[in-house]
């Protein structure tokens, strides 16, 4: 178990939730309805909005993935590091699909609160969402 993980448990960033198992096929329908809007607004040449949607579709994948072990996040840092810590390590998700969520937060972050976005990270992160939902699909 990761120190960040832990930190993060200590401080209440992540609890246990007992409701999450029952929670998580809403998340992933919320990652697929996510991807759907990401693909209109990037046909749109909105490839601000298509990046933050995107993101947003591989957030709730990760939520998914969490509540199927019982936790909840309260921070999107701590998300991704029990994602890394109750499945990378355990090699149940690559280390490149959680390199593409890390990825995908900081694009996120730089459109959102930046205005730096491209086309090309738009259509890479279209990407990624598909594969990230993709895989939690299998594993749920």
């Amino acid at each position: 178990m990761s120190e960040y993980f832990q930190d993060c448990l200590k401080k209440g960033k992540i609890k246990k939730f007992s409701r999450g198992q029952e929670l998580a096929s809403k998340e992933l329908r919320l990652a697929a309805e996510d991807l759907k809007s990401a693909k209109i607004s990037f046909s749109q040449n909105n490839f601000r909005w298509s990046i933050i949607q995107a993101y947003y579709s591989m957030f709730h994948v990760a939520r998914a993935l969490l509540y199927a072990k019982n936790y909840r996040e309260k921070s999107h840092f701590c998300l991704i590091e029990a994602i890394k810590t109750l499945y990378v390590e355990k090699k149940v998700i690559s280390t490149f699909l959680i390199e593409a969520l890390i990825k995908a937060k900081n694009l996120r972050e730089a459109a959102d609160y930046y205005g730096d976005f491209s086309k090309i990270n738009a259509a890479n992160l279209l990407d990624k969402a598909k594969e990230f939902i993709d895989m939690a699909e299998k594993i749920l």
